[in-house]
């Protein structure tokens, strides 16, 4: 074989590397491109439930507006969508009924998503300790699950009873 032969052959294996590589690239850009389309859809879907949840009120005992003490909101043990007084468990009136919240999300383009929510008592001057006793702050964790995501997607907000 002549050196031509040679430099053919050697370009030939050079523009199948620089091809292999562009392919693999375009692939990995597309592939981070759907990626960030799943994650901004769970985010999205954990913000709708954040603000759907603000136009609530902070507790069952405050659906009607009324002066009222720590020991009368509801014990964080009894959250959920049927406190005392609730007739079903869709009356989501306040924020603690979204305790154990857990919706299935499939639209075009964003299937199998879980939306997962708790509530709890949190204390006054840190808002990432729990309390077992009732208090004027309630943190919602909401988290968001797809199988297309390696990582859940989780946002939090605390409410005071003044929050609105």
């Amino acid at each position: 074989m002549g050196n031509n032969q040679y430099l053919s052959i050697g370009a030939i294996v050079l523009m199948a590397l620089v091809s292999l590589r562009f392919n693999t690239t375009l692939l990995q850009n597309r592939t981070t491109e759907i990626e960030n389309k799943v994650y901004l859809t769970a985010f999205s879907l954990a913000d709708d439930l954040i603000e759907e949840i603000k136009q609530k009120a902070f507790d069952e005992e405050t659906v009607e507006w009324r002066a009222i003490s720590t020991d009368q909101l509801t014990p964080y043990n009894a959250f959920g969508p049927v406190d005392a007084g609730e007739s079903s468990v869709y009356d989501f009136d306040d924020i603690d009924d979204y305790n154990g919240y857990n919706k299935a999300v499939s639209l075009p383009h964003a299937e199998n998503y879980s939306v997962t929510s708790t509530v709890d008592y949190v204390t006054a001057s840190n808002p990432d300790v729990l309390s077992t006793s009732q208090t004027f702050f309630k943190r919602i964790s909401v988290n968001v699950t797809s199988p297309y995501m390696s990582h859940p997607v989780k946002l939090s907000f605390v409410f005071t009873l003044h929050s609105k």
